[in-house]
């Protein structure tokens, strides 16, 4: 029997999950996973391609419901995925409304908007912006909805490097910003490191290691302590560092 209540089970939970179990055709993806994440927390779940972490956060999303186990996260969740899901017959701003209750005015968009960088584009088309704009619009589509828990599915994979960097650091902003907990499904070990508060390490359908990271903010790559919380994830998910360096 599946157990999904859209509310924190306490004031230092934002999100918990007990015996979580998800399968496909007779295969469970996620097997008797546990997982906690505290209100304002930064969490960056890595893991290897198929390991079950996008599920995880679709079930998180309310997206999956065909589950096993108790989930229990905020009532007041968003999402921002890889690619954008802009409509293209509508203008940006309409776009950061969508799927909002009631009909919310216009000033609304554009003050989420503002806090993204695109105060200038309320009236563009989505064919217009660069990929990096339309990352932007996506995550003002989640501000909008005022959210206790933002889940980030790998929002930054398909940008280029230069404009990975500055969608990374607009995060880092808003969440400071907003106080939200935020857990970011990434492959990128440095970007977790460079991100969270806490990065979790998903293997075989369970969370099978967390690393807390407590270096100081902004976070610098060159710091040694960086380089070695990097080096040890990156074991962890199996890339021999030694070779890498070599």
């Amino acid at each position: 029997m599946a157990t999904d209540v859209h509310r924190p089970v306490t004031p230092q939970t934002a999100v918990r999950v007990e015996g979580l179990t998800r399968s496909f055709d007779g295969r469970a993806v996620i097997d008797d996973l546990r997982l906690g994440v505290r209100p304002g927390e930064f969490v960056a779940l890595l893991g290897r391609s198929g390991c079950g972490k996008s599920t995880l956060l679709r079930i998180l999303a309310g997206l999956d419901r065909d589950i096993q186990g108790t989930v229990l996260v905020p009532r007041r969740k968003a999402v921002a995925f890889q690619a954008p899901r802009l409509m293209p017959w509508k203008k940006v701003w309409r776009n950061v409304l969508l799927g909002l209750p009631g009909k919310p005015a216009r000033a609304v968009a554009e003050q989420a908007l503002d806090e993204v960088g695109l105060s200038h584009r309320p009236d563009a088309w989505p064919k217009t912006l660069s990929g990096g704009e339309a990352q932007r619009v996506s995550l003002a589509r989640a501000l909008v909805r005022e959210p206790d828990l933002l889940l980030l599915d790998e929002p930054f994979g398909a940008l280029d490097a230069l404009t990975r960097i500055k969608a990374q650091r607009l995060v880092g902003e808003l969440w400071q910003r907003r106080g939200c907990a935020v857990l970011l499904v990434t492959h990128d070990v440095e970007e977790a490191v460079l991100l969270a508060d806490r990065v979790l390490v998903m293997d075989e359908g369970v969370i099978a290691y967390e690393q807390e990271i407590d270096l100081d903010r902004p976070r610098d790559i060159a710091d040694p302590r960086f380089a070695q919380l990097r080096a040890g994830l990156l074991e962890r998910l199996g890339v021999d560092t030694a070779a890498e360096t070599a």
